[in-house]
């Protein structure tokens, strides 16, 4: 039998099911049926069949032999190659420049220890495309501790590109410190200190932070994790000025830093730098003390500039906000509540039968650590003798520290020609850009910690590569913000900002996406985590078919043509 198509003149052909027979040199033409109505695939799957071949339904046909996650990885390893950060960290394609591309995607996509990531880069454990795209053979933690060593070995060099791009003669720098708790007890850098982490029983590191006005990174540095903040701004201010080359630049850094003695031994010397910070609470008690500081400055206005004796050559910005003054007292009260019941406990053990609390030494020592853990020993007056113990509150110390609720004082050298009372006040507050950064560090997005490198180098190589993840984070951030619920435009949210001293508002089409849960385009709003995981969803697949292999990716949804178009990277 066959399919045979026999033309019509003015009809479309007929399809016709036919046997043929030989009769001597004849051959006989039998019609079996008219298939002229079948579909044209149905036609042809008839004519395969009479011709032998044996069809398979398409899940035997065609088959995938691996998926993997694969959007997440092309858009993170897209943009770091679209920001040329390979090529920062080497002009010429290596073995080393690919393993430290690969961990930085590593470290934003799933951070997780050495051994772990390189686990995931191997053939038969992958967890993503990311091996396939970097064509990186099973590397070992051994060859991922090396790469880090050649990081370590780059650093100066890498951070002064970055500086090149990102900061200017004359521009703003902000720079902060923070500190992580470390496992172990054999780096020479691991050393008790005051913990951010309120982990003050385990030994920690600090590092600053160096970045650009709009909260960019630009370099980081290690330091012992018993150095205290001031002693660290030395060594940012050489930085600025001998290895990145800059001769003007304001520094911004908070009041427990750029303290007096700092700015006096450290940035005056240096000709050219400029500096904004903060005055701490007990030099503005001075102020209030010798009049400058008066609460009627801020009847009619929440941003007043005075002048002081005590700081020439220099602009004091006083600032009150009424929100930040009630949260004041509130915290006070509650600190005041639970140092008072803590402190009648000790009255209490001081007056029971059974083992009483006796002696002068032991109950300061009881008294001593309670009032370390709340800090309100200044507002309480003490009566401590052999046998008893009392209190009683300070009520002219509380008043006088809640008279300045809400007040803080903004300290610049910056004349006012150059920058405005407003603009000192908002660059000071652009310091809660690092804090962010800090925060996607060390527990959100990068995962800083625990760190558990021994070796001091190793230790300040890893910093520096989650430095460069959060490097790509944050332009990924930028570029994604229509997407997220970040507001994505800053000047209509500053335009509803009654002033520099009230709280941040967020723009209207900010609003509107938060309340929606979607964007302008319908699509649905994220947060860069949850973008991150739909992405993950557009798999690199291994298909055979026929007794070939290739390779195919999953069709992007809508929401992934959107990442894709506005990182500006292909999958």
């Amino acid at each position: 039998m066959y399919v045979e198509i026999v033309p019509n003149r003015s009809s479309p052909p007929a399809v016709l099911l036919r046997s043929a027979t030989r009769q001597g040199k004849r051959i006989l033409k039998r019609t079996l049926a008219n298939l002229s109505d079948w579909p044209p695939a149905q036609v042809d799957l008839l004519r395969r069949v009479l011709k032998g071949e044996s069809l398979l339904s398409p899940s035997e046909a065609l088959q995938i032999q691996r998926s993997l996650p694969h959007g997440h990885v092309a858009a993170t390893l897209g943009v770091l190659r679209r920001l040329g950060l390979d090529h920062i960290l080497a002009s010429t394609r290596c073995p080393q420049r690919d393993l430290v591309c690969a961990m930085i995607v590593a470290r934003i996509l799933a951070p997780a220890s050495k051994l772990a990531t390189s686990r995931g880069l191997s053939a038969h454990t992958a967890t993503s495309s990311l091996a396939t795209l970097l064509d990186l053979r099973n590397p070992d933690e051994d060859q991922l501790y090396a790469a880090l060593d050649w990081l370590q070995s780059r650093q100066a060099r890498i951070e002064k590109q970055l500086a090149r791009r990102h900061l200017s003669e004359g521009s703003l720098v902000l720079y902060d410190l923070t500190s992580t708790y470390f496992e172990g007890r054999r780096c020479p850098l691991a050393h008790y200190g005051h913990s951010r982490d309120e982990r003050p029983g385990n030994l920690q590191i600090v590092f600053g932070l160096l970045t650009n006005q709009d909260g960019c990174p630009v370099a980081v540095e290690v330091f012992e994790g018993n150095t205290g903040d001031p002693k660290t701004v030395a060594a940012q201010v050489g930085k600025l000025r001998q290895r990145f080359g800059l001769n003007q630049v304001i520094l911004v850094g908070d009041r427990g830093m750029l303290t007096s003695a700092r700015l006096r031994q450290d940035l005056a010397p240096e000709e050219g730098l400029r500096w904004i910070t903060a005055l701490r609470a007990v030099q503005i008690q001075q102020l209030a003390s010798d009049g400058h500081l008066q609460l009627s400055l801020f009847d009619q206005q929440d941003l007043a500039e005075i002048r002081h004796p005590a700081y020439p050559g220099e602009r004091l910005m006083a600032c009150r906000n009424p929100l930040l003054a009630e949260e004041r007292k509130r915290k006070r009260e509650e600190l005041l509540a639970a140092t008072e019941k803590q402190l009648d406990r000790i009255v209490t053990a001081t007056q029971r039968k059974r083992r009483p609390l006796r002696g002068k030494k032991e109950i300061g020592l009881a008294v001593g650590k309670l009032l370390g853990r709340y800090k309100m020993g200044k507002h309480f007056q003490l009566t401590i003798e052999d046998d008893t113990f009392r209190w009683t509150r300070k009520p002219a110390s509380i008043d006088k520290e809640a008279s300045l609720d809400g007040i803080y004082v903004i300290r610049t050298n910056v004349s006012a020609e150059s920058l405005s009372a407003a603009e000192a006040v908002a660059h000071y507050k652009s310091l809660a850009s690092v804090e962010r950064a800090f925060r996607s560090m060390k527990s959100v997005d990068l995962k800083v910690r625990p760190i558990h490198h021994h070796q001091a180098d190793r230790v300040k190589a890893h910093i520096f590569l989650c430095m460069l993840a959060y490097y790509v984070e944050w332009h990924m951030r930028q570029a994604l913000a229509p997407m997220l619920f970040d507001d994505e435009d800053r000047e209509a949210a500053q335009a509803q900002r009654r002033s520099v001293v009230a709280p941040a508002q967020r723009s209207e089409s900010a609003q509107k996406k938060a309340a929606s849960r979607h964007t302008q385009d319908g699509l649905p709003v994220h947060s860069f985590r949850t973008l991150l995981q739909d992405l993950a969803t557009l798999t690199r697949n291994e298909v055979s078919m026929g007794g070939q292999t290739f390779q195919m990716l999953a069709s992007p949804t809508p929401v992934q043509e959107r990442a894709f178009q506005l990182l500006q990277v292909s999958p």
